[in-house]
């Protein structure tokens, strides 16, 4: 095994299991890359997207420590034959399911909740914030009352709620999409805390780590969940994690700095934002795009726009929705190739996730769902119906690097929400029961529990 500032590789005491010739999503956080490369597919790229590492098994099925394999070495254990291990899916854009839309949701759903979260888990997805489109502030108040609530029964075997995601109401009316116009609000910190008065953002970013040619340890977690200790403060314990805002509206400035204040991450979205206002809104603490090329102004060679003006940068997330409708695969894979390190993929489901397409009720207005796709009567692109490992097969099979768009669902969604630890530190701990196996074949990306 390859030394490491750790110190020798551990030897093959009883009680360990060992897995061989495994592969990780390995990725930096936004403003912080693990390569100098820019997107390209050089010595650099192949290196790290073909590192192989041997990983043990505690008796307890947790992961207990990572070696990296030299280059044309091969190590003692169970042959994963060159197989992606990876934490399960964090959804920062999902807007309900089995009927639920979370912005309506009362009491009385709770146990359509926790059926919700437990189809999430088994879809493969470990956390959502859930999101909250915009709405009038008495239901807004409920739901993150609600969601409050459900956040803490969490039990294993279900999804974990993180603090919400509020995409609206300070957004540009004509970029406002399917969000109703009668409830959207210029921004000001009044109209901020009469909306989420009480709630509370995140106290604090998770912890962090370096990569290291290994990684050992033991780390418990008392949380009910059981899984390694990710979520213990930080946005598993706020109200809101994440809103989105068009930041070049009068007043929204002041919003963003009370925001970033809470710790809640700010995302530009539903936004006429120009090349230069959306650069001074990322110079301001903006830290993600919603649905790239969705709702804001297209990157033109004249007018780059706000997408363009984040993947330029590497402290910007770019959220991606990669139903192939919302964006076709040439401009996802172009934005992947651009800022590989920054597209983080979200489903953006809306309540009719896990239900059949047909004609489904959203608020007063009815929404329909054909393929996946969820649609106003009128025409309008609502949202998916569509799983967030779903948009991950799909961005693999366009682009032909698994590797990237796995850690585009599983790894980078984190980050955003500030965790810093490398892979191989964010594995540590974690029963193998609760991650994920991706495997490339003739068929192409498919997954499964790890174990």
């Amino acid at each position: 095994m390859e030394p490491s500032r750790h110190g020798p590789p551990l030897p093959d005491r009883p009680g360990l299991t060992w897995l061989s010739q495994v592969r990780l999503p390995e990725s930096g956080a936004c403003g912080q890359p693990e390569r100098k490369d820019r997107g390209g597919d050089g010595p650099a790229e192949l290196d790290l997207h073909d590192r192989l590492w041997r990983v043990a098994i505690d008796g307890q099925g947790r992961i207990a420590a990572l070696q990296r394999i030299p280059p044309g070495s091969r190590a003692a254990g169970i042959d994963w034959q060159g197989d992606w291990l990876s934490p399960a899916g964090v959804d920062l854009q999902i807007n309900g399911g089995l009927g639920l839309a979370f912005p309506e949701l009362n009491a009385a759903d709770l146990p359509r909740l926790e059926d919700l979260l437990e189809l999430l888990w088994r879809d493969g997805v470990e956390a959502i914030c859930p999101t909250l489109v915009t709405c009038a502030v008495e239901p807004l108040r409920e739901a993150l009352a609600v969601l409050r609530q459900a956040r803490a029964a969490h039990r294993p075997g279900r999804c974990r709620l993180l603090g919400a995601h509020l995409e609206g109401p300070f957004l540009a009316a004509t970029r406002r999409g399917a969000h109703p116009l009668q409830h959207l609000c210029p921004p000001s910190p009044a109209a901020l805390q009469e909306r989420i008065g009480g709630f509370f953002g995140p106290d604090e970013g998770a912890p962090t780590g370096e990569e290291s040619g290994e990684a050992t340890g033991s780390r418990h977690n008392d949380s009910p969940g059981g899984a390694a200790p990710d979520w213990s403060a930080g946005a598993a314990a706020a109200d809101i994690a994440l809103v989105t805002l068009a930041p070049e509206l009068k007043g929204a400035s002041a919003v963003i700095q009370t925001l970033r204040r809470q710790g809640v991450v700010v995302s530009l979205g539903h936004s006429e934002a120009t090349e230069r206002e959306a650069t001074a809104a990322y110079d301001a603490g903006v830290a993600m795009v919603t649905h790239a090329y969705n709702a804001v102004p297209a990157m033109h060679h004249r007018a780059p726009g706000p997408v363009a003006a984040a993947a330029l940068r590497d402290d910007v997330a770019l959220g991606l929705i990669a139903d192939g409708v919302h964006v076709t695969p040439t401009m996802a894979v172009l934005l992947q190739r651009l800022a590989p390190q920054q597209v983080v993929l979200v489903s953006d489901a809306l309540a009719p996730y896990g239900l059949a397409d047909g004609l489904h009720r959203w608020d007063e207005r009815t929404l329909v769902v054909e393929n996946g796709s969820c649609r106003l009567e009128d025409g309008t692109l609502a949202g998916v119906t569509l799983p967030l490992l779903e948009g991950a097969l799909r961005l693999a099979r366009w682009s032909g690097r698994p590797e990237r768009a796995i850690a585009a669902a599983t790894v980078l969604p984190r980050r955003v929400l500030g965790e810093k630890r490398a892979i191989s530190e964010l594995l540590l701990g974690r029963p193998l029961t609760e991650c994920l196996r991706w495997s490339q074949g003739a068929g192409g990306l498919c997954w499964q529990r790890a174990a």
